[in-house]
């Protein structure tokens, strides 16, 4: 939308106050005795008050009521035993399943229902314990109605949202964005927010229970590549001032849905500043670095943002993206190896065909591979790797496929287990031939290498 204002930069010291109040933000003090305009002040906390200057997360936000005036929360679905249903954390009750998994594409609602956003996440796998700040959980959502005079917040970790089809207007408490496929935006842990969408929406969704999502560092890479701060743009402060009776605020604690009634729209903050708010990034924008003599790098060079554990280097969520780059290695399987993973990786396709398995994998759909579980390029596209011409070449036109990963071993749910599951897929690994030749000789020095196979 073009009325849209952001601010530029990524967890900077914000300060905005709707245009409509000029002056709403108190000078010189966060919690004066008269806040301007009649408002009152209240702080947002993201990490606790004692945490180092450096890591300590916060915004005061000056709103017009203060959000405890609600009346009492009260469960929105039964509690039961074992697998809870479409949004659960309950990791336990499903059988294991450590094969390889593929989803076709999730369908959208019907077009006789109206379904909104919450109503439309449903849990695919996860692990950890949201009451023990640690671990993460991995979402679908299909919609295809705006939420209305309902609003959401999760108090168990921070979202990160990746649109697949449809573009969502998100209201939250510092402001609105605009968020379409090919941008992600992150909510973190308690700030309300309300999407709108203007027809059948698909997407993505990664939370983590642990600290806050962050740009991961650059080592040896320099000062600038992948995802550049000044990239990252956070909503300018917007309020509504409006009486709504019967207005729902969802949250989203220890896993289950609870729903509080109160007259008012919660999006009534006027002024805000701080560290601690929400913000969109464009995927176009994100700096590919890649491998220019031989040998495939690491998908570690593609990460956009990451949540780190206790344990140096090693992440409970990283996101990752594959853009259009240019390959150009010398005397190297190009495609991504064959590999075991100490980490479980969940994939998602935006649009276009990822390069490792260019039939099968679709738009809206998903893969898993968990922990050790093998995994690599089909029986096709290895014979294509395996004999292609190395000239450079651009790959991954019209394409962007991501990458949810986490050092957690993730335990899928009782719907994901049985819902668009491709039973086929481990059959794109069945036709890849032994090629082995014990004759086969090295060449001697001078001589011409001969080939280990043909096909």
């Amino acid at each position: 939308m073009a009325d849209l204002q952001y601010m530029s930069g990524f967890c900077n010291e914000f300060a905005s106050e709707d245009p409509r109040c000029p002056g709403a933000l108190p000078e010189g003090q966060n919690n004066p005795q008269q806040c301007p305009y009649g408002l009152y002040a209240e702080q947002l906390s993201g990490t606790a008050f004692t945490a180092p200057r450096t890591e300590n997360q916060r915004s005061w936000l000056y709103r017009i009521r203060p959000s405890v005036v609600h009346k009492p929360f009260e469960a929105e679905e039964p509690f039961e035993e074992g697998d809870r249903g479409r949004i659960t954390h309950d990791w336990d009750s499903v059988k294991p399943n450590p094969n390889q998994l593929r989803w076709n594409p999730f369908d959208l609602p019907k077009s006789d229902a109206k379904v909104d956003f919450v109503q439309g996440m449903k849990t695919v796998c996860g692990a950890g314990d949201p009451k023990a700040r640690n671990g993460i959980a991995i979402y679908i959502y299909t919609c295809n109605v705006p939420m209305g005079d309902k609003s959401f917040y999760t108090s168990d970790g921070d979202f990160l949202i990746v649109p697949q089809q449809g573009g969502l207007l998100i209201t939250t408490e510092f402001g609105r964005m605009q968020v379409d496929p090919n941008e992600i935006c992150v909510i973190q842990r308690g700030i309300r927010f309300s999407v709108h969408v203007d027809g059948p929406s698909r997407g993505y969704v990664m939370e983590v229970f642990n600290g806050h999502y962050e740009l991961p560092n650059l080592g040896p890479i320099g000062a600038n590549g992948l995802a550049n701060p000044r990239d990252f743009e956070t909503p300018c402060a917007w309020y509504e001032d409006r009486d709504v009776s019967g207005y729902t605020v969802i949250s989203k604690y220890h896993g289950h849905l609870f729903a509080a009634k109160q007259d008012h729209s919660p999006f009534d903050v006027v002024a805000w500043h701080g560290n601690y708010a929400p913000y969109k990034y464009d995927l176009s924008k994100f700096m590919v670095i890649n491998c220019v003599a031989f040998d495939h790098a690491d998908p570690s060079i593609f990460t956009v943002l990451t949540c780190q554990s206790n344990r140096a280097g090693t992440a409970i969520a990283d996101f990752v993206v594959f853009p259009p780059r240019w390959s150009v290695q010398e005397h190297t399987f190009r495609p991504p190896y064959y590999h075991r993973n100490c980490m479980s990786e969940f994939m998602g396709l935006i649009y276009g065909n990822y390069e490792a398995k260019e039939d099968g994998f679709q738009p809206g759909g998903g893969s898993l591979h968990s922990m050790m579980t093998p995994h690599g390029p089909d029986a096709e596209c290895f014979e294509k790797a395996s004999t292609a011409d190395l000239k450079p070449h651009k790959i991954a036109e019209g394409t962007m496929a991501f990458m949810f990963e986490s050092s957690l071993s993730m335990a899928v749910t009782g719907w994901a287990n049985k819902t668009k599951v491709d039973p086929d897929y481990y059959k794109c690994w069945q036709p890849l031939k032994k090629h082995f030749n014990p004759n086969w000789k090295p060449a001697l020095k001078g001589e011409k290498a001969q080939k280990t196979f043909s096909f």
